[in-house]
């Protein structure tokens, strides 16, 4: 491995872990979660529209792939919330342990979405993770809102994911994030006055330390790895991506564990189906690089 290879293989590391980090930021910030992502987003839009990469990529976009864009804008935007809705209800080790299913609902959605053939190794791992999650469900305490809005959390993920593969080659990364994250922001901001209307209680204006943890949000969790991990995949195999972003939830669960002691208010149960969807979720790239063909790792904008 030469010398480029290294670094890139190092700051895609660096890439997961600032994704994993997002979680934490998620469980510090003390708004709610709707008011949480209209924040992120249009904090990121503003720091994507100062990127000069950003301007030269919007010559080949045409109205076609901006609406496609944007549907995909609203996935994103109803996958954030969720899954900052999940921590809020539960915590973070429940909400990447849902989040770690999306590896799982790619195996059924994607041949049912893509007129695909089902392809019977994940199909095998996808029913491998059926008893986890119940585990999960049985041993994590009075968490049941915040394992549902997880596993929507998931599932919308899965879906944006999917459709980012195909995008992918349509427009320029950095404009497809802009666009997705734009959309979202300009659709939340349409609805938010009836969203506030109908919540009164909300609490709108940030606090100091919310503001920081809000454009270390959006700065250092969205922006920066999403900028580096682009420069990554030009040296890194989509192997080697796979693997490093199974990492995400690892490193998400350890810092729960390290700064809050989640592991107090669960039970062992719950990090045995925890361990169980991650181990599943190592193998199951090693078992891609054995039997299928390879594929372009997905368009990660981060949790």
């Amino acid at each position: 491995m030469d010398a480029e290879h290294k670094k890139a293989y190092l700051l895609y590391h660096i890439c997961v872990f600032l994704w994993g980090f997002t979680a934490v930021l998620g469980k510090l910030i003390l708004l709610e979660e709707t008011l949480l992502v209209w924040y992120r987003m249009g904090i990121t839009v503003a720091i994507l529209l100062a990127i000069p990469a950003l301007w030269k990529g919007f010559k080949g976009l045409n109205l076609k792939t901006v609406m496609q864009l944007a549907g995909v804008g609203v996935l994103v935007t109803i996958h954030w919330i969720t899954f900052y809705g999940s921590i809020k209800a539960a915590n973070i080790s429940v909400a990447l342990t849902c989040l770690a299913t999306s590896s799982f609902m790619v195996s059924i959605l994607e041949p049912i979405l893509f007129r695909k053939k089902f392809i019977w190794y994940e199909l095998l791992l996808a029913i491998i993770v059926i008893p986890a999650i119940y585990l999960v469900f049985k041993f994590s305490g009075d968490y049941t809102e915040g394992i549902i809005l997880g596993l929507i959390s998931a599932l919308f993920a899965t879906i944006f994911s999917l459709f980012n593969k195909k995008m992918i080659t349509k427009a320029a990364p950095l404009n497809i994030a802009f666009v997705e994250i734009g959309i979202g922001f300009l659709l939340m901001c349409i609805l938010m006055p009836f969203y506030i209307y109908s919540h009164p209680e909300l609490i709108l204006k940030p606090s100091a330390n919310d503001i920081l943890y809000l454009v270390l949000l959006a700065g250092l969790c969205t922006v920066v790895p999403f900028t580096l991990s682009l420069f990554c995949l030009k040296y890194i195999s989509v192997f080697t991506a796979s693997i490093t972003l199974n990492l995400e939830p690892v490193y998400g669960i350890l810092m729960a564990i390290f700064l809050f002691n989640e592991n107090d208010y669960l039970q062992p149960g719950f990090y045995v189906g925890t361990l169980l969807i991650l181990t599943v979720v190592f193998i199951n790239p090693f078992i891609q690089r054995k039997f299928g063909p390879a594929s372009k790792p997905p368009l990660v904008i981060g949790e």
